[in-house]
């Protein structure tokens, strides 16, 4: 039984310089990129290669309509390597362009056409949680289902996974703070998925400490303090990545998903609206299992005791970034029952990795109480 796999090369560089400089990057080679990091960084090294931003596509999250112009533009590019410059919607958005043939995304991410792979990958993220630069899932939202989708296959790895925490520096603290909680979600999900193991354990609790960690320094130095903890934040994401790149995310991207997928909300901010109040759900329907072990784990870091962990979660993080009501981002008081019936129906893949593996009428109820 297969309990661990790290496919990509994870590397360090100081700079876009260094790494610029150590893949020889030029003509032959499509560039993904977010457009603000790569004007400032890459732009005054004058490569030579096809780049392309994402913003051309759409703003938000991925769409497969979105990645079927960017499937158009790279196969008309005549390119053969791909590098991926910018957070997880660059990152996923890029991992369709490795792939053989000529298929749209629909067809790839409901696995109507053959995955195979053709071309090299090289992942460099720019925020400090997607952990996609590791990680064998692409997100999407499919017009056909109005809501998102996960295409997890081992044929759409990164080659490489290149972390430069210089890329960070100009990150606004709102999309630091949501990203980096992301993270933590990818660590405390994956560390409770019935897939994880010892290997999985060990990379979710080090990056669960180091964001806790540098969580704590923020809150006692002020916003700024991160800007000495970027690569520590930038480390911790891509542990988490691999973590939940072998074990799984559960509910609490689940049940995010129609919140993005109709409203637009970014995919970690979507994400922290749900964090503590699902683990208070698995809390309540199976405190004998693994979360005890997991309560202890956070007790330490957080100095409180197991019985209090989610509470004191909750407070820790919505002094990063403040939290909202689900109305505020305008989603109706109907639209409850049908968010949780289309997440039963459509996210099959990521409620059995839970922890506990919810009905839809439990889902409502999470709903309903963070309404």
């Amino acid at each position: 039984m297969k309990v661990f796999q790290e496919k990509p090369v994870v590397e360090t560089f100081c700079c876009a310089k260094e790494f610029a400089e150590a893949y020889n990057i030029g003509r032959g080679d499509f560039i993904l990129a977010s457009r603000s990091v790569y004007e400032k960084y890459f732009v005054p090294l004058k490569l030579e290669a096809h780049v392309k931003y994402k913003g051309k596509y759409g703003k938000g999250e991925p769409t497969d309509g979105m990645i079927d112009d960017l499937l158009a533009d790279f196969r008309q590019s005549g390119c053969g390597r791909i590098f991926a410059v910018g957070g997880g919607a660059v990152i996923d958005m890029a991992k369709l362009l490795v792939l053989d043939g000529d298929a749209r995304a629909e067809k790839y991410f409901l696995r109507e056409a053959p995955l195979k792979k053709v071309r090299r990958l090289i992942a460099v993220p720019t925020t400090c949680g997607a952990g996609s630069e590791v990680s064998n899932v692409s997100i999407a939202e499919l017009s056909s289902m109005k809501s998102k989708l996960g295409l997890a296959a081992d044929e759409i790895y990164a080659d490489a996974a290149v972390l430069i925490p210089e890329l960070l520096t100009e990150l606004p603290y709102f999309y630091f703070a949501t990203s980096a909680i992301d993270a933590f979600i990818h660590a405390i999900e994956s560390y409770l998925s019935p897939k994880a193991n010892l290997y999985t354990e060990m990379f979710s609790e080090r990056a669960m400490e180091m964001i806790l960690s540098g969580f704590g320094r923020i809150l006692s130095e002020g916003e700024e303090a991160r800007k000495e903890l970027l690569s520590d934040f930038l480390t911790a994401s891509n542990l988490a990545g691999v973590a939940f790149g072998n074990a799984g995310t559960g509910m609490v991207h689940a049940i995010s998903y129609p919140l993005s997928g109709k409203y637009h909300v970014a995919h970690g901010e979507a994400n922290y609206q749900f964090l503590t109040a699902v683990f208070a759900f698995y809390q309540k329907e199976c405190p004998e299992g693994k979360i005890q072990k997991l309560n202890r784990f956070l007790g330490r870091n957080l100095g409180c005791g197991d019985w209090e962990v989610y509470g004191e979660l909750a407070r820790l993080f919505d002094q990063i970034i403040a939290r909202k009501k689900l109305r505020e981002y305008g989603m109706e008081k109907e639209e409850i029952e049908v968010f949780a019936e289309s997440v039963e129906k459509s996210q099959g893949r990521l409620l059995s990795q839970s922890y506990v593996k919810p009905t839809a009428g439990q889902m409502a109820e999470v709903y309903r109480k963070l309404w």
